[in-house]
């Protein structure tokens, strides 16, 4: 008998059965369901890594440190009670060092003292007015104690002062100058640690005093740093005041750079 052509034939040459037709096509449908199954599996796999990483991105954002930006205009707000929570005096006015026609001499200058006075000699502690050197100090803040002569003379254009202890607690006055280091509001602002051994008592602030601030001729002295207390005075007594507020100083030469 011929052998009949055409159609797929097995290993031996024969056409394969009826059979054997029916359990090829079931493997070839076996293993296209076996690799949808890996394709979807993948994919499956792939989303959940994606809501994975989405998930952990947006926990980083909710959750990651933020700069703390202070507001002015709530500082101000709570400056009162700021001050009284840190037993802060009344602003006192120390008055004009003596003999007056001292009170803003320049040190080494015609009229003025040969060299800087004790500071024992000063009206307040720390000083307000008096005789400082010819040179001013820029605003800003300084991590070990400025040139105390240069500073007096920035009070005369109207400075306003942020001094604290050395040891006072760090993380208020770590508060303190990084509002006065990075905003605006410290443009007139000078904030430093107050600490002159060589002048005995004087070199150091009143005793149970850890922040003093200090603008021409007015000195007001607090028992703890406080940066709503601290910005409650310069904002009025830095020259020119902060926004809108009303200037409480007198210095002489008030808004002149320094």
């Amino acid at each position: 008998m011929a052998r009949e052509t055409g159609g797929s034939e097995g290993p031996t040459g024969e056409r394969p059965t009826k059979a054997q037709r029916k359990d090829e096509a079931r493997r070839q449908r076996m293993e296209i369901e076996r690799r949808m199954g890996l394709s979807r599996r993948n994919r499956w796999i792939a989303l959940g890594v994606a809501v994975d990483l989405a998930a952990g991105a947006t926990v980083f954002l909710v959750t990651r440190p933020r700069p703390e930006t202070e507001d002015p205009a709530e500082l101000l707000a709570a400056a009162p009670q700021a001050a009284q929570a840190a037993g802060c005096d009344e602003v006192q006015n120390a008055g004009p060092y003596q003999p007056p026609d001292l009170d803003a001499a320049h040190i080494g200058a015609e009229g003025g003292p040969a060299t800087m006075p004790p500071l024992s000699t000063y009206p307040s502690l720390p000083p307000a007015s008096g005789p400082h050197a010819g040179q001013t100090l820029p605003a800003g803040v300084y991590s070990s104690p400025p040139p105390i002569d240069q500073l007096v003379h920035s009070l005369e254009h109207g400075a306003a002062l942020v001094w604290y202890e050395p040891d006072a607690p760090g993380a208020e006055v770590t508060r303190i100058e990084d509002f006065y280091g990075r905003s605006d509001a410290g443009t007139r602002v000078i904030v430093a640690p107050y600490d002159y051994a060589d002048q005995g008592p004087e070199g150091s602030l009143p005793a149970g005093s850890e922040m003093a601030l200090v603008a021409w001729h007015h000195v007001e002295t607090c028992s703890r740093p406080s940066l709503a207390a601290a910005f409650g005075f310069t904002a009025r007594y830095g020259a020119p005041p902060f926004a809108d507020e009303e200037y409480l100083g007198e210095a002489p030469e008030a808004g002149a750079p320094f």
